[in-house]
């Protein structure tokens, strides 16, 4: 009688738990809620809340946001105020369905737009990953010598540097819109100079100081045998 008074009860209790956690996770799940479905989520929110509903699949579920996720923009109306995603799949923020803010790694943003390359007659700001309109510059030219101190030589590493012109300069500008120069860390391929003879002193000095010690290591070597 006793064994299956506590199974009885254990099953009863598994049951109130169960109950339990679904009652407290459909608490969560309708916070902030106005009107809430244990299936759905938030139907509607309170004032001056945002709905997002969130699509998987067939399924959907709402939720209530003081403030739009990225990706989507807030519209406020007479019935609700919603979260609405960006219409474009390049745009990472926007303000309003077709006006982007920030656009997604490797695209530049242009008065609302994304692009891959910027148009014709702006320039690429690589910094701010933004096109400058009216602005066009011509391509870049070769990478120059590896020089460190006006010389190509004695020294490991330098600088090398590359330009570019500005082809349609504003009137109302007095600084270029986008970089003109740029450059970058280098190897320079020649050590020694020619005619560099405090080196080759140097050097020699460096090849003598090693012969004088090799000579006493042998020579004390001779006295300990």
């Amino acid at each position: 009688m006793y064994p299956r008074a506590l199974t009885a009860g254990l099953f009863l209790l598994g049951c109130w738990l169960r109950a339990g956690a679904e009652e407290r996770g459909s608490l969560q799940k309708c916070r902030s809620c106005q009107d809430c479905s244990a299936d759905n989520g938030c139907l509607s929110c309170q004032h001056r809340l945002f709905l997002l509903i969130r699509r998987e699949g067939i399924r959907q579920h709402g939720e209530c946001m003081h403030v739009c996720p990225v990706g989507h923009y807030s519209v406020r109306g007479k019935d609700a105020n919603r979260c609405l995603r960006c219409k474009a799949s390049s745009c990472e923020d926007c303000f309003s369905r077709e006006f982007c803010i920030r656009c997604r790694p490797d695209h530049y943003l242009l008065k609302g737009k994304c692009y891959t390359a910027c148009p014709k007659g702006s320039a690429p700001e690589a910094q701010l990953m933004e096109c400058m309109d009216g602005c066009e510059v011509g391509p870049w030219s070769k990478w120059g010598p590896c020089v460190r101190n006006q010389q190509t030589c004695g020294y490991k590493w330098g600088t090398e540097t590359r330009t570019r012109q500005e082809l349609s300069a504003s009137m109302n500008r007095s600084e270029p819109c986008v970089a003109l120069t740029m450059s970058r860390r280098c190897r320079i391929r020649r050590r020694r100079c020619p005619g560099d003879k405090k080196m080759h002193r140097h050097r020699g000095n460096k090849w003598r100081k090693r012969q004088q010690a090799s000579g006493w290591r042998s020579e004390e070597g001779d006295i300990s045998s």
